[in-house]
C-alpha cells in the first residue's frame, strides 16, 4: 500500500492555521544550500535538482535500482530552512533584505534511503539529467526535537504577523525561540497558486524556559 504522507503524517505536515507544540523526530532529507533572493530565476533550479533525485527514488523500482525494503510512497513536500547572511546580521536594520538570505532547502526521504542507495541514484541522475547543482545535494539525517509551528495561509510577504502570533503562544506555553532560524513547508507551488492561497507551514525549534 503507497504510503501518503498527507493521510499517514498529517500532524507533521498538515497543521491548522494556529500554533502547537509538536516532537519532530529524526528524519533523513535530500539537502541543497545556497543564498539569494528566492524570487530570482536561480532558486528554482535548487528547487528542481531535489525533485529530479525525489522522483528517481520513487521511480527506482522501474529502473532497477530499488533496494529490497522499497515500498511505494508519494514524494515529500519541498522544505525550507531560512536565515540571513553574517554580514547582514551585523548590519541589521528591522527590514529584510532578500537579497541577503541563506537557505537550506530539503526534500524528506522514506525510510528505506540510505547514503549508498543516495549516491547510487544521484550518479545515474547526473547521467540522465546532468547539473551544475547535483554536486551541491547532500544526504542528511536532521533531529528537529521540540517546536512550533502552524499553517500560514497567504502571501509569504505576511508571514510576520503567523509568526508573531507564534511566539506570543510560545512564551504563554513557557518555551522560548532557540534562535531566529525557521522552517517552511510548502503545500502549495508558488508558480501555479495565488498569492493569497498559499498555503505554508511555519515551524521553530523551541526550549522550556
Amino acid at each position: 500500500m503507497k504510503h501518503e504522507w498527507r493521510k499517514k503524517e498529517k500532524e507533521i505536515y498538515l497543521p491548522q492555521n494556529r500554533p502547537q507544540i509538536l516532537d519532530i523526530p529524526d528524519f533523513s532529507y535530500f539537502t541543497i544550500e545556497g543564498e539569494g533572493n528566492p524570487n530570482s530565476a536561480f532558486f528554482s533550479e535548487y528547487i528542481s535538482v531535489l525533485y529530479a533525485l525525489s522522483y528517481a527514488v520513487k521511480m527506482s523500482y522501474k529502473t532497477g535500482l530499488a533496494p529490497r525494503d522499497y515500498f511505494d510512497c508519494t514524494v515529500y513536500p519541498l522544505e525550507g530552512v531560512w536565515d540571513i547572511n553574517d554580514e547582514a546580521k551585523k548590519n541589521f536594520t528591522g527590514t529584510l533584505n532578500k537579497d541577503d538570505l541563506v537557505f537550506k532547502l530539503m526534500i524528506r526521504q522514506p525510510d528505506f534511503v540510505d547514503q549508498k542507495f543516495f549516491e547510487l541514484v544521484l550518479q545515474r541522475t547526473k547521467e540522465k539529467k546532468p547539473h551544475v547543482l547535483l554536486d551541491l545535494v547532500r544526504f542528511e539525517t536532521i533531529k528537529e526535537g521540540t517546536c512550533v509551528q502552524m499553517l500560514h495561509l497567504g502571501s509569504y510577504d505576511t508571514e510576520p504577523t503567523s509568526f508573531e502570533i507564534m511566539q506570543k503562544y510560545t512564551v504563554a506555553q513557557g518555551f522560548e525561540r532557540i534562535s531566529k532560524i525557521h522552517k517552511e513547508i510548502y503545500l502549495t507551488d508558488a508558480r501555479k497558486t495565488a498569492p493569497e492561497k498559499l498555503k505554508t507551514v511555519l515551524r521553530f525549534q523551541v526550549e522550556k524556559n
